[in-house]
């Protein structure tokens, strides 16, 4: 019973240069009003930054912190990212360098 517990409560930080993003809903309507099936739709490539990593470190040593801060609007690639599951959301663990852009 603890162990539930405990697992509820679990917060993800993301180490080196590693961005914790939550993908966009799937769109299930088109603009037209046609409603799509659900089976049918590909997961979107906009993602909101929900926890940044401290940076990475070069040969030197010197620290290299991500340009991303947590609540950016950002364009995933269509495939890559880690899954992760923290208690019913759906997660994606991605590289600073394997994100293509961030929305203005």
């Amino acid at each position: 019973m603890f162990r539930s517990l405990a697992l509820k409560a679990r917060t993800l930080a993301p180490l080196g240069d590693r961005i914790l993003v939550r993908r966009a809903a799937k769109e299930v309507q088109t603009p037209g009003g046609i409603i799509l099936p659900t089976d049918n739709t590909k997961d979107p490539n906009e993602a909101e930054v929900m926890a940044v990593g401290p940076g990475e470190r070069d040969v030197s040593g010197t620290l290299h912190t991500p340009s991303l801060a947590v609540g950016d609007q950002v364009l995933l690639p269509e495939y890559g990212g880690m899954k992760v599951k923290i208690q019913d959301d759906e997660l994606f663990l991605f590289r600073e360098s394997d994100i293509l852009g961030k929305f203005e």
